[in-house]
């Protein structure tokens, strides 16, 4: 028999690794503060506020009316007679008393988690600092009011209680979230939207309540309840010409917010410049 070639040797190949995915970033977990970062801003500022004023020697439970007027609480004496209209802006981030401040700031925590996401972090700035203005000039109104009687006041008199606190800023707060949590755009079941609109309206109404208990004669803490209604008021007509961020779109969301803060803006000047026009 003839001779035939040797067979080529068979190729050895390398054992197989499998498919091998091309690796993921790894997102980080956003800190709860940017989830909200309006919120935090506007607590940390008025927590701040105090400390400042403890480091100064202020009374951590019952600062007095000279101390809470030194570090820019409202007065309607202060503001129509010696036009220290600048009050009526600081007074919503000063406390009286350590009570005051946690009360407060529990409920702006609470109330600025629920809203900073339909607002957007501007917005929610904007309905707190336009609410306590709003509320504070309703009180130096009352106040001036309530000492006059809408009569010429005593040259250089000083008149009216000293006011202070967020509490108008959150009510104005509640207000906004009665008018937008009725709103048909968010993505969220109606029966869960209407637990949490009663559990505002309750807040609303329970503090409102406890506000005209504390005007019986004798109770030794007076709640600005004008402040409240100013604030909660404000609150209210922002909110009207606005839509929730989430479920609309961006430009006509952006549209009604600038729509919302002009208008709002436009009346607490107009009330002010009445103010201003007030005699003594």
């Amino acid at each position: 028999m003839g001779s035939y070639p040797p067979l080529p040797e068979p190729e050895v190949l390398p054992p197989a690794t499998g498919y091998v995915p091309t690796p993921q970033p790894v997102r980080r977990q956003r800190p709860m503060w940017a989830a909200a970062p309006a919120t935090y801003l506007l607590v940390g500022i008025n927590c701040l506020v105090f400390l400042a004023m403890l480091a100064h020697r202020v009374s951590m439970f019952s600062p007095t009316p000279e101390q809470l007027l030194h570090w820019g609480a409202n007065n309607a004496s202060a503001v129509l007679n010696y036009g220290e209209w600048m009050r009526i802006v600081t007074a919503m981030f000063v406390h009286v008393g350590i009570i005051h401040l946690a009360t407060n700031m529990w409920c702006l925590w609470n109330l600025g988690l629920l809203a900073e996401p339909l607002l957007g972090s501007a917005g929610l700035l904007a309905a707190y600092v336009l609410s306590g203005a709003a509320g504070n000039l309703l009180s130096t109104f009352i106040s001036w009011w309530s000492y006059s009687g809408g009569a010429t006041a005593p040259a250089g008199a000083v008149y009216g209680p000293v006011g202070a606190g967020a509490s108008g800023a959150v009510f104005g707060l509640a207000g906004v979230l009665i008018v937008l949590l009725k709103s048909p755009r968010l993505p969220v079941p109606l029966d869960e939207l209407k637990k949490l609109r009663r559990s505002v309206i309750y807040f609303a109404a329970i503090n409102f309540v406890i506000g005209i208990g504390t005007m019986v004669p004798g109770f030794s803490v007076h709640i600005d309840n004008m402040a409240h209604l100013g604030g909660f008021s404000c609150g209210l007509l922002f909110a009207a010409p606005l839509v929730p961020r989430i479920g609309s779109p961006q430009k006509l969301f952006i549209t009604r917010r600038r729509i919302s803060v002009a208008m709002v803006v436009g009346l607490l000047v107009l009330f002010g410049f009445f103010l201003a026009q007030l005699p003594g």
